[in-house]
This record gives C-alpha cells, sequence and structure tokens, in this order.
C-alpha cells in the first residue's frame, strides 16, 4: 500500500495496540472499513487508531477482542496503557534524547524534569498522587523514568544542554522553603558548566515570549532536529523540518529576548534568598 504508515510497536503503548490492530486486520483481509463495521465505528475511526493519531478507549478494545476473538487481549493492552505513568509519545522522545547532541528546553511553571532535585521532582510527583492525577505506582515509575534521563547527561561527551525557563519556574515554590532554595541551587550549578547556557524569560517580556506552552527541541548526531511537546493527555514527537524549523527560529529568538545568562543567575539568587 502506498504511504502506508510503518508501525513501531516499542515507541509507545498506542503503537503497540494500533500495530497489533492492523497486524491482526491484515490476516483477516479486512478493510478498515470492514473492521469497523464489526467493531461499531468508521473506518477512519480505525485509522486513526492504527497510526496513533487517536487512543483507543475501553469500548473499541473490548470491540476489537469480539471482532477478532481475542479474548481480552486489547482491553489489557489498554489497561496498561492507561496505567502507565508516561505519556503515550513519550517512550519514543526518550530514545532520541539520549542520543541527542543537543537539547534545548522551555519551560512554564516548573523547573524542567533534567534540571530537577529528586526533592523537587518527588514534591509534584505526590502533589499529582493528591490530586488523584497518577496512583503511587505511577508516581515511581515517573521518578524512576527521570533519574534514568537525568543521568544519561553525563556522558562522553555530553550533549549542549540550552534552557530558557520562564520566570515562574523560579518564583512558583515547590516542596517547601527548603526544597526550592535546593532546586534554585542547583539550576546556579547547572549554569557553571560548560556544556550548558541557562535563561530566564522575564515576566516583561509579555507578548514577546515565543512559546506559550514547554517545548523541546532536539539536535540529534547527524545534524537533524526534532521537536517534542505535550498536551495534559499526548506527547508528540515532530520529525517534519517544516513545523520543526520555525520551531527552532521561535526559539533563537526567545533567546535573544530573555534575559543574559549572567543576568538569570542573578535573578535566580535572588529568588533563593527569598526562600530562605
Amino acid at each position: 500500500m502506498v504511504n502506508r504508515k510503518v508501525l513501531d510497536p516499542e515507541t509507545s503503548p498506542g503503537a503497540a495496540f494500533g500495530q497489533r490492530l492492523r497486524q491482526l486486520r491484515d490476516e483477516r483481509g479486512w478493510t478498515q472499513d470492514e473492521l469497523g463495521e464489526r467493531i461499531g465505528c468508521t473506518g477512519t475511526h480505525i485509522s486513526a487508531v492504527e497510526t496513533g493519531r487517536r487512543p483507543p478507549t475501553s469500548r473499541f478494545a473490548a470491540g476489537a477482542d469480539r471482532a477478532f476473538g481475542t479474548g481480552d487481549r486489547f482491553q489489557r493492552m489498554v489497561s496498561a496503557l492507561q496505567n502507565s505513568a508516561l505519556l503515550d509519545g513519550f517512550p519514543e522522545y526518550a530514545k532520541q534524547e539520549v542520543r541527542a547532541t543537543e537539547i534545548r528546553l522551555f519551560e512554564l511553571g516548573i523547573v524542567p524534569g533534567l534540571l530537577q532535585t529528586p526533592e523537587y521532582a518527588a514534591a509534584i510527583a505526590t502533589g499529582a498522587v493528591r490530586r488523584g492525577a497518577i496512583t503511587e505506582q505511577q508516581a515511581d515509575e515517573r521518578l524512576s523514568h527521570l533519574a534514568e534521563r537525568q543521568a544519561s547527561l553525563v556522558r562522553t561527551p555530553p550533549p549542549f544542554v540550552y534552557a530558557v525557563l520562564d520566570e515562574s519556574c523560579i518564583r512558583r515554590v515547590v516542596g517547601g522553603a527548603d526544597a526550592m532554595a535546593a532546586q534554585l541551587s542547583k539550576l546556579v550549578a547547572f549554569a557553571e558548566q560548560p556544556n550548558t547556557v541557562l535563561q530566564v524569560a522575564p515576566f516583561g517580556l509579555g507578548e514577546r515570549r515565543s512559546f506559550d506552552l514547554p517545548i523541546t527541541l532536539l539536535t540529534l548526531p547527524d545534524r537533524s532536529h526534532i521537536a517534542y511537546s505535550e498536551s495534559a493527555q499526548q506527547g508528540r514527537l515532530e520529525r517534519d523540518l517544516r513545523f520543526v524549523q520555525p520551531m527552532l527560529t521561535a526559539y533563537h529568538q526567545l533567546q535573544a529576548e530573555a534575559a543574559s545568562q549572567a543576568a538569570s543567575v542573578a535573578m535566580i539568587e535572588q529568588a533563593r534568598k527569598g526562600t530562605s
């Protein structure tokens, strides 16, 4: 089939679900419309689930199990997907992050995960558990993955990391005064490393701030670029240069508008004094 999207089940639980759905449909010789009739949806819906553009629901999984006679296999896959602490799309990003030669971060409200102290990260996870957003087991999974990501930065040669933090990241107290003071100290130490640049985008930028949502841009060993962004429910990895290049341009504009590293460190030091 021309232009048929290649599915990699290793990238995410959603991709594994879509790949398995397509495999069984192909084995039976069904079109997407024919499978849709058996499940009770459109062929367009089947296509969206197979390619990861739409997450499968429990009802969809039950219909797939009935159509294929697979017991509760698809229902168990959806349960695992829904119970995962990682957003669909994030595992694929994480595989690229450990290869990146350059990492560009922009964050709002909280310090980026790669720059968090264990206490700060634990406070974020505990807050999510208290809100009922995740379980304690999922919180542990998140913290474990974060520790692995942070450890991967200590490699030879290390990636060059650019970080632009909205001022809200250093003003919002997370985990109490002591934890926040330690987190701000870590940011100062981060800025002192030879392979890093840290800047704060002050509130005064107003409409001149390039992004309204967090964004991560990676430069890979072959000098290609990818972008990663998240909504509340899903992560998205973008490889198409037509979309990535404008994000890179916007990031460079943001760096030009943000405070210099020296001024940013001074802001962070001032904020740290206010928490102590």
